[in-house]
């Protein structure tokens, strides 16, 4: 395969991604609903002001002209905490997403179109990490070290959830090492990185891309979960501090307090559902076996 084409890939997947948007109303509903909450979260900081005292005299109240959602258990405007408490766990989801992807993409190619020596040490790794349960991981690390930052869960998290998408990639690899452009490839003596990182990996750009996608929803959950059951100190605005915030303040039974449980709760689940759709259109655009129809 010439250069011309492998220079001609990276652009022939963005028109894929961009077709596969356009032409399903629904996944570009769900690209819309995505971008949409991450310039709530990202941008919305930016354009507010995000003093947010706390006023005794205003605990627990419902939606008025002054605090349009309410305010919380500190008398805090409930819709500057929801703005400022978006970045962290997207931020989160983004980083565990691309240390889990791109490790598993690394190990599986290599593993996959090496073979040998370097494929059964890899995957005796693999067996090894998915021995460890990420879940359990995490739990005794907060609970060692009280101060961890949600950044570092996200890197737990991207750490102990490559070994699956691992066997994927290099099933796929060896598959792939076998097509005559990867042959084509090793008679102009390219280099194994240059085949592997050049020819192989673009080929699979589109399932990367997905579980990327999908990577980013379990990792906000898994930071959502810890934040639940209190594991992470509440040093920032956060989705996931305002839902343990209410139920470790009983809010649930204050009707007043309806909006500071709900409104974390349902960015979340948009956001989800923006990425979900999203990624059905993708899949339908990129998997070359479903394009067919």
């Amino acid at each position: 395969m010439s250069s011309v084409d492998a220079a001609a890939r990276p652009q022939r997947t963005a028109s894929l991604v961009w077709r596969g948007l356009t032409r399903s109303p629904s996944g570009f509903i769900g690209a819309c609903i995505a971008l949409a909450v991450m310039a709530f979260a990202f941008i919305g900081p930016l354009v507010i002001d995000s003093t947010n005292p706390s006023n005794g005299d205003k605990i627990w109240t419902g939606p008025s002209a002054e605090h349009w959602l309410g305010t919380n258990h500190q008398g805090k405007d409930t819709l500057i905490k929801l703005i400022m408490g978006g970045a962290e766990p997207l931020l989160v989801g983004f980083m565990a997403a691309f240390i889990a992807v791109g490790v598993a993409a690394v190990v599986g190619s290599l593993a996959g179109y090496l073979r040998g020596p370097v494929d059964t040490v890899a995957l005796q790794i693999t067996d090894i990490a998915l021995t460890i349960p990420g879940i359990v991981l995490m739990l005794v690390i907060t609970a060692m070290y009280r101060q961890i930052s949600a950044t570092t869960v996200g890197i737990i998290i991207g750490l102990t959830t490559w070994p699956v998408l691992m066997r994927s990639i290099r099933a796929q690899v060896m598959s792939l090492r076998e097509r005559e452009f990867i042959e084509a490839a090793k008679l102009q003596n390219l280099g194994t990185l240059r085949i592997v990182f050049t020819e192989i990996l673009p080929n699979m750009a589109g399932y990367i891309f997905i579980n990327f996608i999908l990577a980013i929803n379990n990792a906000i959950y898994a930071l959502v979960g810890m934040y639940l059951l209190g594991l992470l100190p509440s040093t920032a605005d956060n989705w996931g501090l305002m839902i343990q915030e209410s139920w470790a303040t009983s809010a649930y039974k204050d009707p007043d307090a309806f909006l500071y449980i709900f409104t974390p709760l349902a960015m979340i689940i948009i956001f989800q559902i923006g990425l979900v759709t999203m990624t059905r259109s993708l899949e339908q655009a990129l998997n070359p076996r479903l394009r067919e129809h």
